[in-house]
This record gives C-alpha cells, sequence and structure tokens, in this order.
C-alpha cells in the first residue's frame, strides 16, 4: 500500500491523497473518497457531475456487479470507530456489502496509531484487524457542509452505524430522526456503553470496563489471582457480532415486509400500507437498533450467568478448570503443561483406560459428571499425581 502523501480540505471534507495498493484483502488503510457537495450517489468508480466530485484511490471493487457475497447489493455507512462498530461492518463487508468509512478530519480512527506494532506506512495492526473491506473518507460532521454530505450518504445507504455518545449525533442533526427523513427504509444501530436510556447512559463506555462491570473478569483468571481481563477486546468483539446479528435481521424483516406489502399479504400493518413513502415502498420499512456493550456482556455470560440465577451462588475464577464439565483443565506433565477435555461419561473412561486408572471411572464419587463436579478437587488431585510421572 502506498503511503499517505498530501492532504487538504475543502467544504469541511479533508481528503487524503495516497492510495492503496497491494493485496485486496487488506484494510481500508489510506483508501479515501472526497466529497465536495451532496447530490445523487452514484456506484461509478469515479464520477464528476454539476455539484458532486468524488475520487476513490482504492484496488478494491465499488459495483454491486463486481462485489460478491450475500450481501453485495448493501451499503454501509459506517460511522463508527474503535472496535465494536467497526467489527460489526468489517463482518458486514466480508459477506460482500460496501462499507463506507467515515473518519475524523486529520487524525482519523483512534485505532490507526494504537500501537506498535506498526505498518511500513505507519499504520497500526490494530486498525487493521478490524477494517478490512471498507472505502473510507474524512468529514467533519460538526460543519454544515459535513452534515450535507452524511446526509447524502445515508440516503442511498442501507444501513447506518455509529458509536457517538448518547446525544451527539442529535446535535449534529444525524440522529435516528433525522436520518430516517432522508431514507425511511435505513437500518440505523447505535453502539454505546450503556444504551441510549438509564443513568449512565451519558457515560462513555470501553472494554475493559465493561469487562469488570459485566462480571467477566470475576470469572477470568486463577482462584489465587486477581480478577483479570481476557486477552482480546471480547466485548467489543461480541458487540460487534450482535450488532451484525441485529442488522441481517433488521434487512430480513425489511426485505420480508416489502414482499408482504407487494403481494397485497393482510398481515402487512396499516401504518405500512397507507401513507408510507416511495422509499419504503420500493426497500420496505427501515428500524432503529439500541446495542449497548453492558448488555452484551451481560448477555455473554453464557452459563456462567445461568448458573448464578440457578443456585444463587456466584461464580469464581476457576483458571484453565470448567464450572459445569470435569475433568476440563490443564494439567502439569514432567515435559510441560497438556489439557484435558472430558465432556461426557463415555470419554472419562476411554481416559481413564489410556491412563491405566479404569477404576476411577466405576468409582462412586466419580462415575457421572455431576459427581466429579463435586468432587473435582480429589479427582484432580489423583489425575495430577498420576500425569506427572
Amino acid at each position: 500500500m502506498m503511503a499517505m502523501q498530501t492532504r487538504h480540505k475543502r467544504d469541511g471534507v479533508w481528503m487524503l491523497c495516497g492510495g492503496s495498493g497491494g493485496w485486496p484483502w487488506r484494510p481500508s488503510a489510506h483508501r479515501y473518497s472526497y466529497y465536495t457537495s451532496s447530490t445523487t450517489l452514484s456506484p461509478t468508480t469515479t464520477t464528476t457531475t454539476r455539484n458532486f466530485h468524488r475520487y476513490y484511490t482504492t484496488t478494491t471493487t465499488t459495483t454491486t456487479q463486481q462485489r460478491k457475497g450475500p450481501l453485495a447489493h448493501i451499503r454501509v455507512l459506517d460511522m463508527s470507530r474503535i472496535l465494536a462498530g467497526p467489527w460489526s461492518t468489517q463482518l458486514l463487508g466480508d459477506l460482500g456489502a460496501d462499507v463506507i468509512k467515515v473518519e475524523r478530519p486529520v487524525v482519523g480512527d483512534d485505532t490507526r496509531k494504537w500501537g506498535p506494532p506498526f505498518t511500513s506506512e505507519g499504520e497500526s495492526a490494530y486498525y487493521q484487524s478490524a477494517n478490512r473491506n471498507k472505502r473510507s473518507i474524512t468529514c467533519d460532521i460538526t460543519s454544515p457542509k459535513g452534515r450535507q454530505i452524511i446526509l447524502a450518504l445515508a440516503a442511498k445507504s442501507d444501513v447506518f452505524i455509529e458509536n457517538f455518545k448518547v446525544g451527539d449525533m442529535a446535535k449534529n442533526g444525524l440522529d435516528y430522526e433525522s436520518v430516517n427523513k432522508v431514507n425511511p427504509s435505513i437500518v440505523y444501530l447505535s453502539i454505546t456503553g450503556f444504551g441510549q436510556t438509564g443513568p449512565l447512559k451519558h457515560e462513555a463506555g470501553y472494554d475493559f470496563l465493561i469487562q469488570a462491570m459485566g462480571g467477566l473478569m470475576s470469572i477470568t483468571g486463577f482462584p489465587e489471582s486477581p480478577p483479570t481481563k481476557v486477552g482480546v477486546a471480547i466485548t467489543d468483539i461480541m458487540t460487534g457480532m450482535y450488532a451484525s446479528n441485529a442488522i441481517l435481521a433488521a434487512l430480513n424483516y425489511r426485505s420480508h415486509a416489502h414482499n408482504l406489502r407487494k403481494s397485497g399479504d393482510s398481515r402487512v400493518n396499516e401504518r405500512e400500507q397507507n401513507g408510507e413513502s416511495k422509499e419504503v415502498e420500493d426497500k420496505g420499512p427501515g428500524q432503529y437498533i439500541d446495542l449497548s456493550l453492558l448488555d452484551v456482556q451481560a448477555a455473554f455470560l453464557a452459563n456462567q450467568g445461568m448458573n448464578y440465577l440457578v443456585s444463587g451462588e456466584s461464580p469464581g475464577r476457576l483458571g484453565n478448570a470448567h464450572p459445569n464439565i470435569v475433568p476440563y483443565q490443564s494439567f502439569k506433565a514432567s515435559d510441560g503443561d497438556f489439557v484435558i477435555a472430558c465432556g461426557n461419561n463415555s470419554q472419562f473412561a476411554k481416559l481413564c483406560r489410556v491412563l491405566g486408572c479404569e477404576s476411577y471411572a466405576l468409582d462412586q464419587r466419580f462415575h457421572t459428571n455431576a459427581k466429579r463436579v463435586v468432587n473435582r478437587n480429589e479427582l484432580c488431585a489423583l489425575l495430577g499425581g498420576i500425569l506427572a510421572t
């Protein structure tokens, strides 16, 4: 990829000149579009009209016919930054969607400088991990011209994703109500730390904070260690996954409602049958999705969360052991550590035969998984003694 060469500003929008070369799977990096005014958005590679100019410096394809994948007909306007939102839009791009990433003038997405390591062009590996299959512009959304540009893009997009603090998009005239006016079929998703309502709605949320507040750190690490975060920003990543899932559901609903309307099906409600705009007639109704990191963190506590709801006991840290299955952990051998994972009684019996302790499989303390969980310490001490030799 070529390094950035120059940058200049017009109508509140920065153009970063340079370009993108190299392999087509690499992230957007220096793939920038430059918009000088707001009119229609055509799918051609280079367009110049009376009031509209755009220039792509990218080797990736830009037309529906050229893109491949089940979402090749979908355009995503990505106003998000850091990880949760970009992870979601990256997944949509992987499925063929045309993703246009909007970044702040001059500095861009914060993660561009989250390093080292950096590429030879000075871009962080972190940024590249979440921004492949995207095109990019920089735009000052606080300026009237910038707002015009974003609304023009939104009018021709299917999905709009943002992760600004609550109220910021409304302040700049880019909230759901404003975007819905120019595109009633838009699927608009907001990601925040704590949601659009509630006592913490105005607080910023980072993955590390949410892992702590949402209980994940209390179950991660060894019993004698302090609460520990997961080695990757798993709450952000899972929020991106939940976001993509919700967007796909909304797009499917939009398509389904459109097909029902075309067929005159009585299941289409009265609001959708009467008085809808041409955009809704053409594509179907849009939706607003409110997604928070804390909600996602609580949701994917999975069996640990349900263990608490069923037993009333807060789960603790078990290191590499499993709260509901035994043996399912790491052990020390004479030449290093390794793991054993027995998911059922039959596998445990086979393990005992291999280790030469067949009697353990018949022992009333260990012959079912439930009993092995209750007698975890005793069994693991016995297995540890065998494995250490």
